[in-house]
């Protein structure tokens, strides 16, 4: 396919110009970064396997009757999606205590949660993604009050489809960071599921062994971020148990040290 103008670039996608209007192309990078981008790799293949992921998971979320951005996939690095007008809000869910939730709230990695808890961040790097409250999205306009509901009830069946999903695999879904967007129809608006949903936006566990399954492994500087990315696109029946033809990795080719 012949490369189209260049919409928007972010850490780990760019966004294309699409073959029809309302329509964007989605194209996922190798590049793995941490802690607001401060923490930066290229690591061979890693693309190529959240493209496989995402698609996989965003059909299973479009047959379960959530509306989502995907329309299908191109190559193994590219996705026809709808364009939407993002709303500036990063919704996590969360099941399990882990990340910044430990460190505000004083718990135990690891601890199961009583409930599964949302919460929001204001999409800004230059504030290093703050932590809001619902009255904040309100106050300042960020989404309206029907908006908030249809998010809420979104994400916690996307949580609900989620944890099935990868219990059935022997993965525990520790917790997840989804974005939403606006789609405009005419006259009528909607609010969908956007972005992307793999490894890099997801904490997922081994349940025997705990052993990390997604971005932490860059994180922490754990290594074999993509040899645990292809084990649950294994896992999952997206790839073969031992293909590799379309995956290769990890080579690091770049990265900054954390600070």
């Amino acid at each position: 396919m012949a490369r189209r103008k260049q919409i928007y670039e972010g850490k780990a996608k760019i966004l294309y110009e699409g073959p029809e209007p309302g329509t964007l192309i989605q194209y996922f990078k190798d590049d793995a970064t941490a802690f607001n981008a401060e923490k930066h790799a290229v690591l061979e293949g890693k693309g190529i396997l959240n493209n496989r992921i995402s698609e996989f998971i965003m059909s299973g979320i479009e047959r379960i009757g959530i509306p989502t951005h995907f329309i299908r996939r191109l190559n193994m690095r590219e996705q026809l999606i709808r364009q939407v007008e993002i709303i500036p809000l990063e919704v996590v869910v969360r099941n399990v205590a882990a990340g910044s939730m430990v460190k505000r709230l004083g718990l135990k990695e690891g601890d199961l949660l009583p409930r599964p808890v949302i919460e929001f961040y204001l999409k800004d790097d230059k504030l290093g993604d703050p932590l809001v409250t619902e009255d904040h999205v309100n106050a300042f306009g960020w989404a309206n009050p029907q908006e908030m509901d249809d998010i809420l009830n979104m994400a916690m069946r996307v949580n609900d489809f989620l944890s099935g999903l990868f219990s059935a695999v022997n993965i525990r879904l520790v917790d997840f960071k989804i974005e939403f967007g606006r789609q405009f129809e005419g006259d009528l608006m909607r609010v969908i599921l956007a972005d992307e949903i793999s490894p890099d936006s997801c904490r997922l566990w081994d349940m025997d062994t705990n052993y990390i399954l997604d971005k932490d492994r860059f994180r922490k500087d754990l290594g074999g971020l993509t040899d645990a990315y292809r084990e649950v696109a294994t896992r999952l029946g997206i790839i073969k148990e031992n293909d590799k033809r379309d995956t290769k990795g990890p080579v690091l080719v770049s990265s900054n040290e954390e600070k």
